[in-house]
């Protein structure tokens, strides 16, 4: 596990709650096929559409849910997955 450079985020959007594609290029694994995005309580953090597009050209499929069911979902993925998840609101 490595923490989330939200700084790469921030500076473009000016808040850490939208995954800009910098951060999407930092958090990529080659060979993932999805990526689990924990949302936070209520939903706060989105991805921009660039990042988007970036994990759906690499054939990564992205699932944004609120923390708590990101990291059920988590824990029963069966194909190799990144775990992002916002805990802090």
């Amino acid at each position: 596990m490595k923490k989330r450079k939200k700084k790469l985020s921030k500076a473009k959007y000016g808040t850490s709650h939208k995954v800009s594609l910098a951060e999407a290029e930092h958090i990529f694994e080659a060979g993932a096929k999805q990526l689990i995005l924990g949302s936070g309580q209520g939903g706060n953090i989105e991805l921009s559409d660039e990042s988007a597009e970036y994990f759906r050209k690499h054939g990564c499929s992205v699932q944004v849910l609120p923390t708590p069911q990101a990291i059920t979902a988590w824990n029963t993925a069966k194909v190799t997955t990144i775990g992002m998840f916002h805990v802090t609101c």
